[in-house]
């Protein structure tokens, strides 16, 4: 019998499938873990980075700087932050990609984004009054 290709756990199969993944794919991939207090706030433990969200850097040598996120670049799954930055060889700065992983969101730009609710309240879990009242709605 034939399996999906996606249900294989050979990392160079699952390396391949991220490195060939088409964009509005990998845009999915690129998440970020949410700080504590705004994940309890929100209910959900990640979200997908966008452009403006505020990200604390977790590891790497720009460990604990607090910026913007100023783009986000699906095709090379990093992020460029505001105050990461790199001095080129002719003096000029230069931003440093960071990868979205080793960044937790402090902050959302705009939780008000229809998508972006949309999301947070699909993979919030169900209340105890709407359980019940499918258990309900079932025995009927």
């Amino acid at each position: 019998m034939k399996r999906k290709a996606s249900l294989t756990k050979r990392p160079s199969k699952k390396r391949k499938q991220l490195y060939t993944a088409p964009l509005h794919k990998r845009r999915k991939i690129l998440t970020a873990p949410l700080a504590p207090a705004l994940a309890e706030k929100e209910g959900v433990k990640q979200l997908v980075v966008r452009k403006g969200d505020t990200i604390r850097i977790r590891k790497g040598s720009f460990k604990g700087i607090e910026g913007e996120v100023s783009k986000v670049d699906y095709r090379a799954m990093r992020l460029t932050v505001e105050g990461v930055t790199f001095e080129k060889t002719d003096g000029s700065a230069q931003h440093f990609p960071v990868r979205a992983c080793n960044c937790e969101i402090i902050n959302l730009k705009n939780m008000r984004d229809k998508g972006r609710k949309a999301v947070v309240e699909r993979r919030l879990p169900l209340e105890e009054e709407e359980l019940e009242e499918e258990v309900v709605e079932e025995s009927s």
